[in-house]
């Protein structure tokens, strides 16, 4: 992988007002909580002052951001409306007309992109499913044909089809593709030349969910936003948006799994979370990028955790304490020493460098990896392993090492080991938040394949291993 130029410049947390020791807290509560983050990176006043990676996940690569790319979204509405294309009160049926059902009610016809930036369409839950299945060609159609049960602008419910309208009015208003737009006004001046997209099977880009970006370049996205839209000497976003995106817009209401994190009941902004300090972009399984304006601070972190852990609450709780607190230059020493050996676990067990097997899998949960029957083999190779799944997957596996390869052009990086009959690998699709866990008993001759945290696109591993990732019915 090619090194690419620092976004951000780089200082100590001592000389940025930030306590070592505050950090370290952090990493030690993550830690005993068992949080599985894969990079964190924490700036001030403008300078990464502290930034670790757990290995196999590295600096250079690009990290499925998941919800988080909604606030890009944001921004790029933000853009059409500053070059006068695009209004807050403009509604999906003049733009987009072509996608809107013959027989639409009252209501749809109301609907606005302020609605739509805020989720306040008058949903009462996320549409995305019963739009796609309404209309399987047409999410535009289907999001309009749900029914609503409040009327709009009165109650926010978190709404992904809401921004995947967005992206399609910004594009038919604009004449560019998503990506392209923000790689022409966003990425590409400030030095981005990284963005990957996940996309419909026409694709188009999702827009709610999708983008892929290195760990700085989310913070420096952040720290974009904490300067008002300004990079270097160049006015990127308008002021205006950024302040109307990241203020409170409407009530948030406790999330449907239960959890009552005060974090996400402060009000929603514009593709933004309002937190008790400063706003959040955030994306399933804990991608977040945090900007808190009052205490010059942006933090992000990429990770694979369970939805309901509060990861904003962790911030404020070990952090802010530690902010305008000089530490010491052998704090700092300490701290970064710490940060450059970060690792997620490796597979124990032993090489067994002569030793081979095959099974067939077993899929007994429906979130399995691989399909019911699937032949494994895993076959000795200088000191690690080739593993095949089925006909198209050959996967690079390592022993004590991490070991990459791209079967079908998504990176796929493993690490294995043989513990007695057993032969376990982890294999971390590594530009997401997921990996696969293979079990291969080799004497019965059957084998497991389960995800950590399984992808909200589905669970097939060979959907995932493609480039660029293409899901669901075509867009039109």
């Amino acid at each position: 992988m090619r090194s690419q130029p620092a976004l951000l410049p780089r200082s100590t947390p001592a000389a940025s007002g930030v306590s070592s020791r505050s950090i370290a807290a952090l990493l030690d509560r993550l830690e005993a909580q068992s949080v599985e983050l894969h990079s964190i990176m924490v700036v001030r006043h403008g300078h990464v002052v502290a930034e670790g990676w757990w290995a196999p996940y590295s600096a250079v690569r690009p990290h499925l951001l998941y919800s988080l790319t909604k606030s890009f979204t944001s921004v790029a509405v933000g853009l059409a409306i500053a070059d006068g294309r695009l209004s807050l009160d403009d509604r999906v049926v003049d733009v987009l007309p072509d996608h809107i059902p013959a027989d639409i009610c009252e209501q749809g016809r109301r609907i606005t992109v302020h609605h739509l930036l805020s989720m306040t369409a008058g949903h009462d839950t996320d549409s995305l499913a019963e739009a796609w299945q309404l209309e399987p060609d047409d999410l535009v159609k289907g999001f309009m044909r749900v029914p609503f049960s409040e009327p709009e602008g009165t109650r926010h419910a978190y709404d992904n089809a809401t921004t995947f309208v967005l992206a399609r009015m910004v594009e038919r208003v604009t004449g560019r593709g998503l990506p392209e737009l923000l790689d022409d006004r966003l990425f590409q001046p400030m030095g981005i030349d990284h963005a990957e997209w996940d996309r419909v099977a026409s694709g188009a880009a999702f827009g709610f969910h999708g983008l892929h970006l290195t760990t700085e370049a989310v913070a420096a996205f952040g720290e974009l936003l904490l300067r008002g839209g300004v990079w270097g000497d160049r006015r990127l976003v308008p002021r205006e948006w950024v302040e109307l995106a990241t203020r409170r817009h409407i009530d948030t209401r406790q999330l449907e799994d239960g959890s009552a994190d005060p974090d996400f009941l402060c009000g929603y902004g514009y593709q933004f979370w309002m937190s008790r300090h400063g706003y959040h972009g955030n994306g399933a399984f804990g991608q977040q990028c945090v900007v808190v304006p009052s205490h010059d601070l942006v933090v992000v972190v990429t990770a694979a955790v369970e939805q309901t852990h509060a990861l904003p609450s962790v911030f404020w709780d070990c952090l802010l304490p530690g902010l305008d607190d000089v530490g010491s230059a052998r704090d700092d020493e300490i701290l970064a020493d710490r940060l450059r050996r970060l690792s997620l676990a490796p597979v124990p067990g032993s090489a067994a460098p002569s030793r081979s097997g095959a099974a067939r899998i077993v899929a007994s949960a429906e979130d399995s990896a691989l399909p019911d029957g699937t032949t494994v083999a895993v076959e000795p190779v200088d000191g690690g392993w080739h593993l095949q799944l089925g006909a198209s997957l050959k996967v690079a596996v390592g022993h004590g090492e991490w070991r990459e390869s791209s079967p079908l052009g998504r990176p796929v990086v493993a690490g294995g080991a043989w513990q007695g009959d057993t032969f376990v690998a982890d294999l971390y699709v590594i530009t997401t938040p997921h990996r696969v866990r293979l079990v291969l008993d080799a004497d019965v001759g059957t084998a497991v394949a389960t995800w950590s945290t399984v992808p909200l696109t589905g669970p097939s591993l060979e959907l995932h291993l493609r480039s660029p990732l293409m899901t669901r019915p075509d867009v039109a």
